[in-house]
């Protein structure tokens, strides 16, 4: 009953709004388009769009069938590009999805080796995803998830290939830098850089700051770890960071890095992949490299 071209025709009009633009994206006829999807209609006994002025609105049949595209189309093109490089005897591709923002300085250092080892592999990096980072990787938008704070499920393998210690950054000049540590209450004067993450999904606020029942005084998002630490060099706030990146930073900048309380808070990077996935040649010694790399 469902087909492909349904799925692609859906959203098509999703995206585009009208039946001409759709038709042009697929490089088919409208009449080709509304042949097909009234035959579909005839079949399952309801409208799937309405026409809406010069625009076609999907009915809540067809945002169901398009809801079902965004989650197979992806997993067609996947397979349609490995078989393709299989035909032309090319290895594949490595898609890496990131929901680590400073590890890039990290991935770069696996990435170099890697690449030498594996030439016929393309590779690409994301960090935005239709379905969230985990979507991404079930859908198989991505092919590789970095990640410090894995989601389980039953169809993804989480492998950890490093430890740090997450830290408070500040100024050298900040009078917390004479301390080997900072409590929850010291930060309620100091404005926070973070990255655009939720602040639930900060550690800084779930595992030192919530906690406590403790908070800063502002909050501010930074999307570059370069401008972030340039910030609190210049004394206009703290941030938190993995203390291997603030290490390599420290060397060049003014800042100094302490512990979130005593005993501080220690952390993981995994790479997550589809189950049964990790016996693929490719994938396999990424995971070797990454746990390699520090």
């Amino acid at each position: 009953m469902l087909e492909r071209i349904h799925l692609e025709i859906l959203t098509a009009i999703k995206q585009h709004g009208t039946l001409t633009k759709a038709a042009d994206s697929l490089h088919l006829s409208q009449s080709a388009l509304s042949h097909s999807i009234k035959k579909l209609e005839g079949q399952v006994g309801t409208n799937i769009w309405e026409k809406e002025g010069r625009n076609l609105r999907l009915t809540a049949a067809g945002e169901r069938i398009q809801t079902l595209a965004n989650r197979v189309l992806p997993q067609f093109l996947h397979t349609e590009l490995l078989l393709s490089q299989i035909a032309k005897g090319e290895m594949g591709s490595l898609r890496i999805g990131m929901e680590c923002h400073p590890c890039y300085q990290w991935l770069l250092r696996v990435i170099q080796p890697y690449l030498e080892q594996w030439p016929e592999i393309d590779m690409d990096v994301k960090q935005e995803f239709q379905f969230g980072a985990l979507g991404a990787l079930l859908s198989f938008e991505i092919d590789v998830l970095i990640t410090p704070d894995p989601l389980y499920k039953p169809k993804i393998d989480y492998i950890p290939v490093f430890n740090y210690e997450h830290r408070l950054v500040v100024c050298a000049s900040h009078k917390l830098a004479e301390h080997d540590f900072v409590l929850p209450n010291q930060l309620s004067d100091e404005v926070l850089f973070s990255y655009p993450v939720e602040p639930l999904r900060l550690d800084i606020f779930s595992q030192f700051l919530n906690p406590a029942k403790c908070s800063v005084k502002k909050h501010k998002i930074i999307e570059t770890t370069e401008i972030m630490l340039q910030m609190v060099a210049a004394g206009r706030g703290v941030c938190a960071l993995p203390g291997w990146l603030v290490d390599e930073h420290s060397k060049t900048m003014p800042i100094k890095s302490l512990r979130f309380g005593e005993k501080g808070i220690s952390k993981q990077i995994f790479v997550g992949i589809r189950k049964d996935e990790q016996q693929i040649d490719y994938l396999s010694d990424f995971i070797t490299q990454a746990k390699k790399t520090k």
